[in-house]
């Protein structure tokens, strides 16, 4: 059975690595998806080989980080398909530099793709959900995000990445909380997979490597895909606000920030005193996962 058959889905960087396979996935689960990719040529040979295999797909090329494009990407879904049911943010690129060498540049072209592209599609998206809702039809929607681990611990020479990513994640949980009135759910995956993203350093394309053997393809992006198809699906409308870790065969989830029981004065602390109360809930607390690259 098709877990999405006629679900509507806008997935963003379509065009190759995670995004590709997002698209092929939802495709062969029944959906109609719109490929995203500011790259043409790559959207189109995905919607080829979607409906190659008897998919429905179209190609768009919106820019995901101008706010006014980025509403022809709804609009085409609606009068492609007749409807929106999931927004997947998933375009990305990268810009590494140690914090101390970055530029302004590197800064910000990673929040324009990463933070201001998850906002400007899902913007348009909740205002058409939004408008469904009060007008009394009932609403299942999904906004699935693309977090990583570099947003959720750090990252050594990422730290734009990081605090893009990190935002994203922050995001999803105002989105769940916000948007659950007009039935829409928000979640957010970190996934680990081969793209070219993650290959772009030798010894991470070595690790990654398809085996030879025809063994499990551990770092296949379509296993990440399939936990992406299934949030987007009616089954998952009680699952909201939660981020989700995706590699392989395993699937987890991020146990976030959360508040320790704390060292309650009754009263103010002098700034001589506070020493004592950090090393209390210092001797308390749960280690943090280490910085990847430390």
């Amino acid at each position: 059975m098709s877990i999405c058959k006629d679900r509507v889905v806008i997935v963003t960087g379509a065009g190759g690595g995670l995004g590709a396979a997002h698209a092929k996935v939802f495709a062969s689960e029944g959906a109609c998806v719109i490929v995203n990719d500011i790259n043409k040529d790559a959207a189109q040979k995905v919607v080829d080989e979607i409906t190659a295999a008897g998919g429905k797909a179209s190609v768009n090329t919106s820019d995901i980080t101008n706010y006014a494009d980025s509403a022809n990407a709804v609009k085409q879904a609606i009068d492609t398909y007749g409807d929106l049911h999931v927004v997947v943010n998933n375009a990305g690129i990268n810009r590494d530099r140690m914090f101390a060498s970055m530029s302004e540049a590197e800064w910000d072209a990673i929040m324009a793709v990463h933070l201001k592209g998850h906002f400007c599609i899902s913007s348009h998206a909740v205002q058409y959900w939004r408008d469904q809702s009060k007008a009394g039809k009932k609403v299942d929607a999904r906004i699935i995000n693309t977090t990583s681990g570099a947003g959720l611990q750090g990252s050594i020479g990422q730290s734009n990445y990081a605090a893009a990513k990190a935002g994203i994640a922050a995001l999803t949980l105002n989105q769940a909380a916000e948007l659950g009135r007009y039935g829409i759910t928000a979640n957010a995956i970190a996934p680990a997979a081969r793209t070219g993203m993650t290959t772009a350093v030798e010894s991470m394309a070595t690790r990654m490597a398809k085996p030879e053997d025809g063994s499990f393809d551990y770092w296949a992006p379509e296993n990440v895909s399939s936990l992406i198809v299934w949030l987007a699906s009616p089954e998952a409308a009680h699952v909201t606000g939660r981020i989700f870790e995706s590699e392989g065969g395993k699937i987890s989830i991020a146990d976030g920030w959360r508040s320790t029981e704390g060292v309650d004065k009754g009263e103010r602390w002098m700034p001589a005193e506070v020493g004592t109360a950090v090393k209390e809930l210092l001797a308390k607390e749960v280690p943090a996962q280490k910085v990847y690259g430390t």
